[in-house]
């Protein structure tokens, strides 16, 4: 992740909860707020209703590698938090990837 840094904190993860922009789709929910930095801050939040600690961090996984491979799309200055749903249990990454980039052209931040 070249432009970007992860959110780490409840607190920052509790600020773009409160004050973002969200949007979902089948497998994915992203929550956006403009942060006043140059750089990304991306959070990634997989609850245990998903499944076991293996397919959890498989999930996460999966996802900072969509986002890191896409990462030119997104604009900087952003804090995204990318939240896993059940149904993303079991999907490959071309799915994941695809439900990531359809969330940013919602969001309206894709540079395509």
């Amino acid at each position: 992740m070249r432009f970007s840094e992860s959110l780490k904190k409840n607190s920052d993860f509790q600020t773009v909860y409160k004050k973002g922009n969200s949007n979902a789709n089948k497998y994915l929910v992203m929550y956006i707020m403009k942060n006043g930095i140059g750089k990304n801050r991306l959070g990634i939040s997989v609850s245990k209703k998903v499944g076991n600690s293996i397919v959890r961090h498989r999930l996460t996984r999966l996802i900072r590698e969509s986002y890191r491979l896409q990462e030119e799309k997104f604009p900087c200055g952003l804090d995204i938090v990318i939240i896993a749903r059940s149904s993303a249990k079991g999907k490959s990454y071309k799915e994941i990837e695809s439900a990531l980039l359809h969330l940013g052209r919602l969001h309206k931040i894709i540079n395509e």
